[in-house]
């Protein structure tokens, strides 16, 4: 078991200057154009694929770093870039992430790759769960999967909503509910393989930020896939929704659901990308407020000024703590006994909006404009308090492990 550090290796440090030096040199200069054209950034996913960055075998080597820090690091790095083309580069990784937490090894195996492609033919995947109706509260989720038992198929109807990839990917991961009388525990994750009939884009969403990142509607009518694309296998579906039978019975303890699984999963690198965003904004203000000059000094010279500054980098560098701690505690199985994998979501999630909002304070005027990133940094931003989880339910969640009470 890796000892937990914050000193980087000098393998680690290598992958962090390579990622840093890619961020720099291709994500930054297209943020802009990429951002305004409100698409998904084709050439730039295609240049990280030719690279290496953009792969299995390069999220394989992050994943299974013992440290867990190999993650966090890649997400920082590639989020200080720009969050919106970082999210189309990484997007796939949590339908990835899905399978992983779900799948057979064989299925591990057969679907990931397919998600990536190869640096000739890029491909992305989506994971799709939230619904109009069931975004926070998934045990309202709508989306059903029926057995077909005379065909070996499950037959899924619905419509998934902020499926990052949705509708341009070619595999999606679809949560469904196949047991509704057990709420969230009676669901079910699947493969829908690319070009398999009834599966079509609905409304494509135009965001207050991270715009080159591509959110939509997926509709499913009468989508069949065979019985090899339930993740996991029926055997294991039927054990775990019998389990969950008898407990509602007794009245018993938590099960978690597909989507939790993933969920809970990818939490602690949500709050590495929101750290990476933070960053990237306390950097630009900071070198602004070195340079700009106002009543014949620069403005940092001003408390005012140095003191927000100061508090920045604190909050970041704390952010940043909980998510090493979080990342390095799944990947070392130690339990979060105190919601910590939340706890750094929700940390590094508000440090981002609230660092981001200080840096257009501190550009004043230019910080308004678009002439600077941090406007868009700052629209960026909003997004880590809402998707996988809101702040508030991350509240929730730490609460409810601290308490050990259902509260609501």
């Amino acid at each position: 078991m890796a000892e937990f550090t914050l000193d980087l290796n000098d393998d680690q440090k290598q992958v962090r200057d390579w990622l840093h030096g890619f961020a720099a040199d291709v994500i930054r200069p297209a943020a802009s154009e990429w951002d305004e054209r409100e698409e998904t950034p084709w050439p730039v996913i295609q240049e990280a694929a030719k690279v290496g960055i953009y792969s299995l075998d390069f999220y394989a080597q992050q994943f299974f770093d013992p440290t867990g820090l190999g993650i966090p690091m890649a997400m920082e790095e590639l989020f200080w870039g720009d969050a919106g083309i970082a999210l189309s580069i990484v997007g796939t990784g949590l339908a990835a992430v899905g399978v992983l937490a779900n799948g057979t090894e064989e299925q591990i195996g057969t679907w990931i790759p397919q998600m990536y492609g190869d640096a000739n033919d890029v491909k992305v995947a989506a994971f799709c769960s939230s619904e109009p109706d069931a975004g926070s509260d998934v045990a309202s989720m709508r989306t059903r999967a029926v057995y077909d038992e005379a065909k070996d198929e499950w037959v899924l109807n619905g419509t998934k909503t902020w499926a990052t990839n949705g509708g341009i990917a070619g595999v999606h991961v679809v949560v469904a509910v196949v047991d509704p009388d057990l709420g969230s525990k009676g669901h079910a994750s699947f493969i829908v393989p690319p070009d398999t009939p009834g599966l079509s884009q609905g409304q494509k969403f135009k965001k207050h930020g991270i715009r080159a990142s591509h959110t939509a509607e997926v509709v499913l009518e009468d989508v069949r896939v065979p019985g090899h694309c339930l993740l996991g296998g029926k055997d294991k579906l039927d054990e775990r929704l019998a389990r969950a039978r008898e407990r509602a019975k007794a009245g018993g303890e938590r099960v978690k659901n597909a989507a939790m699984a993933t969920f809970e999963a990818s939490r602690p690198a949500v709050g590495a990308m929101a750290v990476g965003t933070a960053r990237a904004a306390y950097e630009v203000a900071l070198d602004y407020a070195k340079t700009r000059s106002q009543f014949g000094r620069p403005i940092i010279d001003n408390q005012g000024i140095a003191f927000q500054l100061a508090d920045m980098r604190t909050r970041i560098d704390a952010a940043r703590m909980l998510v090493w701690r979080a990342s390095w505690m799944a990947t070392t199985g130690k339990p979060f006994t105190a919601a910590e994998g939340s706890m750094s979501k929700l940390y590094a999630s508000e440090t981002a909006r609230d660092v981001t909002a200080q840096a257009i304070q501190i550009l004043g005027g230019n910080g308004f404009t678009r002439e600077y990133p941090v406007e868009r940094m700052h629209r960026d931003a909003a997004i880590y308090t809402i998707f996988e989880g809101t702040s508030e339910i991350q509240r929730l969640v730490i609460a409810r492990t601290l308490s050990g009470m259902p509260i609501r």
